[in-house]
């Protein structure tokens, strides 16, 4: 996967779709990406002994491939190649301006 936790990142499709945020968590086997402020639903919870109940709005995962990277140095959406330094690293290059992605 791609996309690594703190990236900023920006939604192509979906009740969100234009919306820019920063990846909270990422589960790669399932292909999904949590973004902060995208994706929000109402969770139902339960009043218990420790905790207080009522309606709590959090953030639902999203499919990986609804989101693009957004390019630190060119501020604009796309999928970024994967480059061999010449020490054997992989280095994640913006496709617009050949930047690595930090």
């Amino acid at each position: 996967m791609i996309i690594k936790k703190k990236d900023t990142v920006l939604v192509l499709s979906g009740k969100d779709k234009g919306k820019k945020g920063e990846v909270k968590s990422v589960n790669p086997t399932k292909n999904k990406v949590v973004v902060t402020g995208v994706n929000m639903i109402s969770k139902h919870v339960k009043p218990s002994q420790n905790k207080q109940g009522g309606i709590n709005k959090m953030e639902a995962p999203l499919d990986a491939s609804n989101v693009a990277i957004v390019c630190s140095k060119c501020k604009k959406a796309m999928t970024p190649k994967i480059e061999v330094t010449g020490d054997g690293k992989k280095v994640r290059v913006c496709r617009k301006c050949n930047q690595p992605i930090i």
